[in-house]
């Protein structure tokens, strides 16, 4: 019950200094490395040979993100739901796989749904050691009840908020996967933001001079954010197959890069030193 109790209600989790970062890269760049090659194996390697495993791959990631997520909120006393949280991350890729959309989302409402009820009829003993009013008002309100109260609204609110921002968003890449040529759609999909923000990060370290937020990113290297380097690798897409309208492939890629390049450097500007 211990192990099964700890998995469920994780502890809070704990300030960890991160790795010592290697000259100018502003991380460890062996280890980024290292996670980067696995997760493009993973991912690639089951697109590319057995889409089913991709399901099964982006569960098993939701899940442990809801995990994390669990342990961060909790350092705040908000607990998530996390048993129908899971159930409810394998409910909307299978219905995302098997079904459709309209299914995907059913099961997302749902999920949410017993979120809620979950959240609500916890038992207050659980978190107080007292019972909530008896009848005939033998045990009167207190504040102690309202905190409970208000204890369980917010979990509330956080167990739809992971719901929404996970497994919700997730099933998105699954019925993408999904359809014909999903697999080039997915990678496609990973890779745009992937490129971007590498590219960004890279042009930062070669040109850049003073961190860009070093209040946010302590110890991250002065970048132009989402620059060239981005730009450059957009052009992964396949081009569109013949007879078929070109609803994707490099031009559409360039533009939706070049587009956010230009929109965030306008948020940016102010606190990046040019070179």
């Amino acid at each position: 019950m211990g192990v099964v109790s700890t998995l469920l209600t994780p502890p809070p989790t704990r300030d960890r200094a991160p790795l010592p970062a290697t000259g100018r890269a502003g991380r460890n760049l062996p280890a980024a490395v290292g996670v980067a090659v696995v997760l493009v194996v993973l991912v690639a390697g089951s697109l590319l040979f057995y889409r089913e495993l991709f399901v099964l791959l982006a569960v098993v990631a939701v899940c442990s993100a809801l995990w994390e997520m669990a342990g961060a909120l909790a350092r705040k006393r908000i607990r998530l739901p996390l048993a129908p949280l899971w159930l409810g991350t394998l409910g909307t890729a299978v219905c995302a796989w098997q079904v459709g959309a309209e299914a995907a989302f059913g099961a997302y409402v749902a999920t949410s749904g017993a979120c809620v009820l979950w959240c609500f009829m916890d038992q207050a003993e659980a978190d107080t050691g007292t019972p909530l009013e008896e009848s005939g008002n033998a045990v009167p309100r207190s504040d102690l009840h309202d905190m409970v109260r208000r204890s369980r609204s917010r979990s509330a609110a956080a167990s739809v908020f992971a719901a929404t921002y996970l497994p919700f968003l997730a099933s998105f890449a699954v019925l993408v996967a999904a359809q014909e040529e999903g697999a080039q759609r997915v990678m496609m999909m990973i890779a745009l933001p992937a490129a971007s923000d590498t590219g960004g990060w890279l042009v930062g370290v070669l040109l850049g001079r003073h961190p860009m937020a070093p209040r946010c990113l302590p110890g991250s290297p002065g970048r132009v954010h989402r620059l060239p380097g981005g730009l450059g690798r957009s052009g992964c897409g396949d081009p569109a197959p013949p007879g078929r309208p070109c609803m994707g492939g490099r031009g559409p890629g360039a533009c939706v890069v070049v587009v956010s390049t230009l929109g965030d450097l306008g948020s940016r500007c102010s606190s990046v030193t040019w070179v």
